[in-house]
């Protein structure tokens, strides 16, 4: 699990981040004191549903959206306060985006192989350089055999997975993914998360993949849960080793998360079961805290 304790050592810090909108006279609060911290190569997803805070948060850690409030970290550098100019040289050189829909991210008359190439000659690669890192990425994707083709004779998986390569082309240290399995079978899907593995092994590169598909689990490295602008759970990977014979069995094991000022959110099942609403009963034992509704239990009336 994530050490909120020691904040040194991570590449992504968020503390009490809060985003909010303005919609004519209404005022719509995205985030709410979000706090995240995530390592340098880690792959990791952010779930939750639809009006969560998820996609804000993702258009905030890529420099496309700023904080109302709080503090972001993004390597060496502060998101909250940095220049437009300093904004804009982040977004080109250490941030990759992959989107759902795949005509935000490929260019409909070009092959594949001119997708891949196109942000290299906007940064100025020399023409060599270009051809050499497109057709390395392509290769990296399992698409060496379609860079010819455009994307509409390539299949949704196919697409996205060039949109991936057009993505790291630059090689930045943060690729962050949109619900990119979002439109795609589950045997594409299921690809394009192993190529993201593959890829964080190959490149090093510390990759983000906000979606809604909790199945997610079984391929990234650790899952945190938005509810209502606020981390709420985190589930975090472990392997659990058998005898000589026996093969690793993948498991993960889930913490509510406590932030910084000490909130927690707790699970919307157990605070449906047990009616919990308003004021709440907290109670410190020797090694730990119980919860209680109001007019529940307590320690005063078991003793």
């Amino acid at each position: 699990m994530v050490d909120y304790r020691s904040k040194n050592d991570y590449y992504i810090t968020c503390e009490d981040v809060f985003k909010i909108y303005k919609i004519a006279d209404l005022e719509v609060v995205a985030l709410r004191g979000l706090d995240l911290l995530v390592r340098e190569k880690e792959v990791m997803a952010i779930v939750g549903a639809s009006g969560s805070g998820k996609t804000t948060l993702l258009n905030i850690l890529g420099g496309l959206d700023n904080p109302t409030a709080g503090k972001v970290m993004v390597g060496n550098r502060d998101l909250v306060n940095i220049s437009a100019r300093e904004l804009g040289k982040f977004r080109r050189k250490d941030v990759g985006f992959v989107w759902q829909q795949t005509g935000r991210n490929l260019i409909p008359y070009l092959t594949a192989f001119q997708n891949v190439e196109l942000p290299l000659t906007l940064l100025g690669w020399s023409p060599g350089k270009r051809r050499q890192r497109a057709a390395e990425m392509l290769e990296a994707v399992g698409l060496s055999s379609r860079m010819n083709h455009r994307p509409e004779r390539l299949s949704g998986g196919e697409q996205q997975r060039v949109a991936i390569a057009v993505a790291l082309a630059h090689n930045p240290p943060l690729l962050l993914a949109d619900e990119p399995t979002g439109e795609l079978d589950s045997h594409s899907a299921a690809n394009i998360l192993d190529i993201f593995h593959s890829l964080n092994e190959t490149y090093g590169v510390t990759i983000i993949i906000v979606t809604h598909d909790i199945s997610i689990t079984g391929k990234v490295d650790r899952v945190v849960t938005i509810r209502d602008g606020r981390t709420s759970i985190e589930s975090v990977r472990g392997i659990k080793r058998g005898d000589e014979q026996a093969e690793q069995v993948v498991s993960y094991e889930e913490f509510i998360v406590l932030d910084g000022v000490g909130r927690l959110q707790l699970p919307r099942e157990y605070v449906d079961k047990l009616k919990l609403k308003g004021r709440v009963r907290v109670l410190m034992e020797e090694d730990h805290i119980t919860v209680w509704p109001e007019k529940g239990n307590n320690r005063e009336k078991r003793e």
